[in-house]
């Protein structure tokens, strides 16, 4: 396997390359994480079985649609493929670091940017990608309010009622959802997607955002995912609101935001997650 990606890096860079010094970083997912180097260079590497390719593919094209604000880093992609039974994706390897006060202020400050670039002017993205290792649908639609409750949260709860995971009346909690985004038609922005500080870090005094859940949607969903699983720095979003301000509304969207997030964690991790989620939807209706 290993010879076959040097030669694929090889390939790509137009220069030779040979995997010499191979270390496992991280695992999640199914899916390793190697450290590569020949001595001269270094790469970040995921290898997974074969059927999680379009997976890795997904986020080799996330991170190409996220690199359009300049002060933002993204790892470059250098290949991705398959050989044997495993399937592989090759990125610039960038040493991180934690952030200062000022480099969180500069990342909001990018974000915000970021999120005002490439506006379209419908919500989703032209295929279905993945949050984590579940299938994010993506169909273009013209409405906010049905593209989340249908195509986020009513997914999500349909695929958890068929594991038998939560019982709940999905066109009911649907109905809700649309009730409580209707009116709100906010910019398509693109957005990471899943964003939370494991996929964030800092290199060469710039943020760097990385294993993107890419689409065009409301920015206030990257922003309330970033509150979730432990806030981001209070710089991050003193910066995103000097740049661009968030609604007084955003509050009210927030939970409902957030149920994506917690609904998908429930689903594959399961655990205090599950009861987490059910809290969430009883808010939904009080």
């Amino acid at each position: 396997m290993w010879h076959f990606i040097s030669e694929q890096i090889s390939e790509n860079l137009g220069q030779d390359f040979i995997c010499e010094d191979i270390r496992q970083v991280h695992q999640q997912f199914h899916t390793r994480s190697f450290r590569v180097t020949d001595g001269r260079q270094r790469y970040f590497i995921k290898v997974a079985d074969a059927a999680a390719l379009p997976r890795l593919e997904c986020e080799s094209q996330g991170l190409e649609h996220l690199r359009i604000e300049h002060n933002i880093k993204l790892p470059t992609v250098i290949c991705a493929g398959r050989v044997s039974q495993y399937s592989f994706l090759v990125l610039e390897y960038l040493k991180m670091s934690e952030g200062s006060a000022d480099l969180w202020f500069q990342f909001g400050r990018s974000l915000a940017t970021l999120h005002g670039t490439n506006v379209q002017a419908q919500y989703g993205w032209d295929e279905d990608n993945f949050i984590g290792s579940t299938i994010q649908p993506n169909a273009w639609q013209k409405k906010w309010c049905h593209f989340f409750a249908e195509q986020r949260i009513g997914y999500l709860l349909q695929l958890l009622q068929e594991k038998n995971i939560l019982t709940i009346s999905v066109d009911n909690v649907v109905t809700s959802i649309k009730q409580l985004l209707a009116g709100h038609c906010p910019p398509a922005s693109p957005l990471h997607g899943d964003l939370w500080q494991g996929n964030t870090g800092f290199w060469k005094n710039q943020p760097v955002i990385f294993d993107p859940a890419f689409y065009y949607g409301d920015r206030e969903t990257d922003i309330a995912m970033t509150e979730l699983f432990g806030r981001f720095p209070e710089p991050f979003y003193q910066g995103y609101q000097e740049t661009w301000p968030l609604s007084q509304d955003y509050q009210y969207r927030k939970p409902v935001y957030q149920l994506y997030h917690l609904l998908n964690h429930a689903l594959l991790f399961g655990g205090q997650y599950i009861q987490t989620a059910k809290l969430h939807l009883q808010h939904l209706d009080s």
